[in-house]
């Protein structure tokens, strides 16, 4: 009893100084895996020294950052569960000791027993936003811990600034306001909305995912997701691209049809436009086979 007391008492005085504990080898052992223990602990495996060049350790631990600050300043708070980290450079040794050969990773340690499967958190699947680990805890620990952002008050200026641009510009061109009735000028704003929405980066938005995805065995970078169920957010600026390459070939065929100019030059551009088209979507396809193992069904 008096041991569980003095590590729960440690534990608490470093929560009181920093939401996230820094541990290396030894405190892990000794806080984390070693009995008794009447305390959740959730640990962040990662690498965030600069020579290591893990963009993705950098940006899920601003994430849980987040996390750990809205649980440590929460008025649920108590000493039933601790939120800590193990950088690679300085734990080499529980990531040998735990066969982990990726980073980041988040794991949840139960106050008794070992760790089941459903205590690693599927990062690849959901993300790593605050809410979602958020989620994950609750459904582990039953404590609910409630996110709270600082505030980001940049979309706000954002926008700001493109209403005055668009209202200084309306002003500017108050006697000349032909260009707002211009059908390709609002065709091509519509397809700008249409390729961001169809390539997926509202679940961006929405779920967090990684950039992409570096194995740290062998330094492979992977742009495209190998699940049906998740994406990188490299992997929807792709899409993007290939969406706008077919719909320019498109365009183009449109444009060979309909239009009465030189033939000579009507042909060019619908070999173009079938080159784009065909090249292009057959990328897309491939993409798609890729994710769905399953087609053609």
């Amino acid at each position: 009893q008096n041991l569980l007391a003095e590590k729960v008492e440690q534990l608490m005085e470093w929560s009181s100084r920093r939401s996230v504990i820094r541990m290396n080898g030894d405190k892990f052992r000794r806080f984390v895996k070693a009995p008794p223990r009447n305390y959740s602990v959730v640990v962040m495996f990662t690498a965030l020294q600069p020579q290591r060049q893990c963009s993705v350790c950098r940006q899920a631990n601003e994430e849980y950052q987040v996390l750990a600050n809205s649980w440590r300043y929460s008025s649920a708070f108590s000493n039933k569960l601790f939120f800590t980290i193990v950088d690679y450079d300085e734990g080499a040794d529980v990531f040998q000791q735990l066969n982990m050969n990726s980073a980041p990773t988040f794991m949840h340690f139960p106050p008794k027993g070992k760790p089941k499967r459903a205590d690693t958190f599927d990062l690849q699947r959901i993300g790593f936003a605050a809410e979602q680990l958020a989620k994950w805890i609750a459904d582990r620990t039953d404590v609910h811990i409630r996110v709270f952002r600082p505030p980001n008050y940049s979309g706000t200026i954002a926008l700001a600034l493109l209403v005055s641009l668009v209202g200084g510009l309306l002003y500017l061109r108050r006697n000349n306001l032909e260009f707002i009735y211009n059908k390709t000028g609002w065709a091509m704003a519509a397809l700008c909305v249409v390729f961001a929405m169809t390539s997926g980066q509202m679940w961006n938005h929405i779920r967090g995912p990684p950039y992409a995805h570096k194995n740290p065995q062998n330094g492979q970078v992977s742009y495209i997701h190998g699940s049906s169920q998740a994406q990188f957010v490299a992997e929807s600026h792709i899409i993007l691209l290939l969406n706008a390459a077919i719909t320019m070939g498109m365009v183009l065929l449109n444009e060979a049809a309909t239009s009465k100019g030189d033939v000579g030059k009507r042909k060019i551009i619908c070999l173009v436009g079938l080159g784009l088209v065909v090249f292009f979507f057959s990328f897309l396809l491939s993409i798609f086979r890729s994710k769905y193992h399953g087609y053609p069904y």
